[in-house]
């Protein structure tokens, strides 16, 4: 029989076990979900840590009994998770307190007055003073340093939540340098921890190295899975454990976007589009371009943080709390060629969260009229999105010198054909869908067969193991009608309602009193 990994993708809302064969055909999986998080006060984003290795376990243990046949074929295990979630343990490597999500709006005090003159007067000239408050101010180690001192004096390593899961299935503190995504001393330029001289490693100041660890190339063997991992997982002892990187990273890979001329948007919780250079472009000045799971690249990347869980939320909020389906999301999409582009005149800003940029900025429906219905929300909101992820592609688009010519889909929004056709119509270029919409384990795996020597390089095993089944081509007269609302009513809203949005913030935190 043919090899097969197991690929363990893990993301806010569920666990994933998958079984992939070396043509990239996914044999199996299991699913286990969970709530996203907790929240002990407002704006706070927490998960109890134990709860993921539980919930992996228990797919594990389901894939093992589902597939004995196949079982004895897997030749080696890779791990992909969600980005930005801290985790602080002790020096017995147990959790110390939940981990912090990348949902998490609490605030660290800047303290920016703190920072040593010369990092201040060097911010300044470069125009970087507004990007680093932001960064400092979301940054949760340092969050957790000035209001949870105890917890972080003993703090033994700060781990993302991949490395805490190489941990507990190999039993080394160490991890891949394409999941190092977050608010942490990463230079993600050099692909390393920063340095002493680094320009932002001021801000990091109380973070010593030693709570860091070790970083690793995508494809290399990570370690061996343990004993004690094998009897609680399923996995047999001793499979090595291959460095991939984060889900979006791996999504990129999944879909074959390595190449000048791809993107690859990802219609996920988080909704993301971003595409693969082999030169450090930035996708907006002072934020960074992320390490790519394939070698020696970068991912530029655009994000809109609430992405598809805004059509979640919609249906959850205003359609099944007043009776409706729990299929309703499905019901939605089936109803979305029936609304016109544009949706009759409604725009939506999709800012349920703010960007790094744009920290005041909110979500705003505009353009209701009595002729809008629920349908009509709900593919405003799709696209919003795709506004959103189109103004930044244009960014990136200028700032590394190129032009995409056709795009790829992934995530759960990938699933959808109505959705597939609206994205091809408003950007205006094919869009692609591949054999599985598991494209963050499918790229995980492709690092996996890389790293067991199956295939020599990245591009063989994207040859073998990636295959577009669809191709979406853009409707021409949807897309000049997207391209008007797109230029002279979606980017003019956000400038007109920026100082209203700073005035709501102002009200929400008690600055302003009447």
């Amino acid at each position: 029989m043919k090899p097969a990994v197991l690929a363990l993708d893990c993301g806010t809302q569920s666990i994933r076990a998958m079984l992939f064969d070396a043509d990239g055909n996914l044999i199996d999986k299991v699913k286990e979900t969970y709530e996203p998080y907790f929240s002990i006060k407002e704006g706070y984003c927490e998960q109890h840590v134990e709860l993921y290795w539980e919930k992996l376990c228990s797919a594990t243990r389901k894939l093992k009994a589902n597939n004995r046949w196949v079982w004895g074929t897997v030749k080696g295990v890779t791990v992909t998770t969600m980005r930005d979630v801290g985790i602080c343990v002790d020096k017995d490597m147990k959790p110390l307190r939940p981990a912090v999500l990348w949902l998490d709006r609490r605030e660290a005090d800047v303290g920016y007055d703190r920072l040593p003159l010369k990092s201040r007067l060097a911010f300044a000239v470069a125009g970087m003073k507004e990007t680093v408050e932001k960064t400092v101010t979301e940054c949760k180690c340092l969050w957790i340093q000035q209001n949870e001192p105890e917890i972080w004096k003993k703090t033994y390593k700060y781990l993302q939540y991949s490395t805490y899961l190489t941990y507990r299935l190999c039993g080394e503190i160490v991890d891949s340098v394409a999941a190092m995504i977050g608010h942490i001393p990463f230079d993600y330029k050099h692909k390393r921890w920063m340095g002493a001289k680094h320009i932002q490693r001021p801000c990091f100041a109380d973070f010593p190295e030693d709570k860091l660890f070790p970083l690793a190339e995508p494809g290399t063997v990570l370690g061996k899975i343990t004993a004690e991992c094998a009897r609680e997982t399923g996995i047999p002892e001793g499979l090595p454990l291959i460095a991939s990187g984060s889900d979006k990273g791996c999504e990129t890979l999944g879909t074959g976007a390595v190449y000048r001329d791809t993107a690859a948007i990802s219609f996920g919780t988080t909704a993301t589009v971003q595409f693969t250079t082999r030169k450090y472009r930035e996708p907006e000045k002072f934020l960074p371009a992320y390490p790519a799971v394939y070698p020696e690249m970068f991912n530029p990347e655009t994000i809109v943080y609430r992405g598809y869980w805004m059509l979640t939320w919609f249906v959850n909020e205003f359609v099944k709390r007043t009776g409706g389906s729990a299929e309703a999301e499905h019901e939605f999409d089936k109803k979305l060629p029936a609304v016109p582009p544009g949706s009759d005149g409604l725009i939506v800003e999709p800012y349920w969260s703010p960007s790094l940029k744009r920290t005041e900025a909110c979500g705003a429906m505009l353009g209701f009229t009595e002729k809008h219905t629920a349908y009509h929300i709900y593919r405003a909101i799709i696209e919003g999105i795709n506004f959103a992820l189109m103004e930044g592609l244009d960014r990136m688009e200028k700032r590394a010198h190129t032009r995409i010519m056709k795009l790829t889909v992934s995530g759960g929004g990938a699933q959808s054909d109505e959705v597939c056709q609206i994205a091809a119509d408003m950007f205006g270029r094919p869009v692609q869908r591949v054999q599985t919409y598991e494209t963050s384990g499918l790229g995980a795996a492709i690092c996996a067969f890389v790293g067991l020597g199956v295939y020599s390089d990245y591009d063989e095993a994207i040859r073998n193991m990636v295959r577009v089944t669809r191709v979406f081509k853009p409707d021409k007269n949807n897309h000049r009608k997207y391209l008007t609302i797109y230029r002279k009513v979606y980017k003019p809203v956000y400038k007109r309602v920026k100082p209203i949005n700073k005035t709501i913030k102002k009200l929400k935190k008690g600055d302003i009193y009447v």
